[in-house]
């Protein structure tokens, strides 16, 4: 049993882990990449729904965790409603893009929203945007490519290769006149202050990290109990596959970085 375990469709909701570890030292957690599956953006609500049903079974079944974060924007618009229906007694916590909050930073009324195709259209994100920020205009852009890159090349790219791939984004809302962007994929954390580099100092940066972690520790709740010692050496990173050779000692590096176990291939 340990307390949290984090899905997402690869190795970019890490950043989530990592600040839930900041704020609670002794929480064990879990860490799963759907990378047989990735990338999510691109998939139909139907294919996500599948997908991600069919991690969740595998991780109730070895983990038994007490709570699930659905750290993917893309999962949780898609999925959440459907995995709290299926699974009542589980306790999920999902990430859904700050909207409220850039609304609330806003000084202009003009908010940017950069996500995955499928997080950009998802009707979720209008309710959201109709719900707390009214008076503002959204902006959208879906970002495949940036994913991809972040995915596999920005942990072993430079400084300026990063903020490279980032100004393509950033000059899109500048130009539309925001001045907050939401990082409405879970990817984006990973370089989220090379973005906030090439942001300043007219642009915001904003994301759920902090909401979706401290909702995820009021949920679960005392953690002096119920821990087994031995899971709390290390977290321990899965994926659910490779598709290249190479991808296993990407993930190792990947782990090493971040002072995680690589699990291997989820079974």
């Amino acid at each position: 049993m340990v307390d949290f375990v984090f899905l997402d469709s690869g190795t970019g909701g890490i950043p989530y882990l990592l600040h839930l570890k900041e704020k609670c030292p002794e929480a064990s957690c879990v860490y799963v990449g759907d990378t047989a599956n990735f990338p999510y953006g691109e998939k139909s609500h139907e294919e996500i729904v599948r997908c991600v049903s069919a991690c969740i079974e595998k991780i109730i079944t070895k983990f038994e965790p007490k709570v699930i974060v659905i750290a993917c924007n893309t999962m949780s618009v898609n999925c959440l409603d459907v995995l709290r229906s299926v699974y009542p007694d589980q306790l999920f916590v999902g990430t859904v893009p700050a909207i409220k909050v850039a609304a609330e930073c806003s000084k202009n009324h003009c908010i940017g929203l950069m996500a995955t195709n499928s997080t950009v259209n998802h009707p979720y994100n209008q309710d959201l945007k109709n719900h707390f920020a009214a008076d503002c205009r959204m902006v959208t852009r879906g970002e495949p490519d940036l994913i991809s890159f972040i995915e596999h090349k920005a942990f072993m790219a430079s400084e300026q290769e990063i903020e490279e791939a980032c100004k393509p984004s950033v000059e899109y809302f500048r130009k539309e006149g925001c001045d907050v962007i939401i990082l409405g994929c879970t990817h984006f954390l990973n370089i989220s202050e090379q973005l906030k580099k090439v942001a300043a100092p007219d642009l915001m940066v904003v994301d759920s990290r902090e909401g979706v972690v401290k909702r995820a520790l009021s949920i679960r709740g005392d953690l002096s109990s119920g821990n087994q010692p031995e899971l709390k050496s290390k977290d321990t990173l899965y994926v659910t596959g490779f598709s290249d050779k190479k991808d296993q000692k990407e993930y190792e590096l990947i782990c090493q970085k971040n002072n995680l176990l690589f699990g291997g291939i989820l079974k």
